[in-house]
């Protein structure tokens, strides 16, 4: 049996190019139960699955190749990117963690998110950008590990990489929860570099307690899933 998948590149940069692929799937009888296999399936670091759409509210889950989550910020800025292509009026995203508001911003796409919402990072500060550039992705075996380094510390530029075993992804292009997270811990609007030029946008609001992050996202491609 066969399940046709939309396809769209999260957190691109100026120039459209990087970004994080996401599976974006309607959820229907043919997925019932499956999900968790089409995701492990399709490899994506995390694939999103829509219930439904009323009244500019759309509900979904997201999962990794290895496990469900309750939040993360690739999936659904890529969703509502996606639905306002379509034409959907969209508000807010439910998950299971909360209802996301949403905000769009000419080509950038914004979801408001707790940081608690978000899965636990181990945060490594390393001293320059080149050492994040360095890093092994194999030296992390377990845990969910973020390394960051200042670019500009004034200007707010970071450059960063994420390694994930525990979520099944050995390294992830562009991490919207993990920025979350960062920016909660320091308090501040950040600019970040991570992967290999993915390009994501954060602001705090009420000093960390709550976090936009949010880009810009590719296209729409299709693909099967056979």
């Amino acid at each position: 049996m066969s399940l046709m998948v939309n396809v769209v590149n999260v957190f691109v940069d100026d120039d459209g190019e990087h970004g994080n692929p996401l599976g974006i799937v309607w959820a229907s009888p043919q997925t019932k139960k499956r999900e968790q296999d089409i995701a492990t399936d399709l490899g994506f670091s995390e694939t999103i699955f829509i219930d439904g759409v009323e009244n500019g509210t759309a509900t979904a889950r997201i999962f990794t190749p290895s496990r469900q989550l309750k939040f993360a910020g690739h999936p659904i800025v890529g969703l509502a990117s996606w639905l306002q292509s379509t034409g959907e009026d969209l508000h807010e995203i439910d998950v299971p963690a909360g209802a996301a508001r949403l905000r769009f911003d000419d080509d950038r796409v914004f979801v408001n998110a707790l940081p608690q919402w978000c899965p636990e990072f181990t945060l490594y500060r390393l001293d320059a950008p080149e050492e994040v550039d360095a890093v092994d992705p194999d030296a992390y075996s377990f845990g969910a590990n973020y390394v960051w380094a200042w670019v500009d510390k004034e200007a707010g530029t970071v450059r960063s990489r994420m390694f994930a075993p525990d979520l099944g992804i050995r390294e992830d292009e562009a991490t919207g929860s993990a920025a979350v997270r960062l920016t909660a811990e320091l308090g501040r609007d950040l600019d970040i570099t991570q992967g290999h030029g993915s390009r994501l946008y954060t602001h705090a609001r009420y000093l960390g307690q709550q976090v936009e992050v949010g880009g810009r996202v590719s296209d729409a491609r299709l693909m099967e899933l056979t």
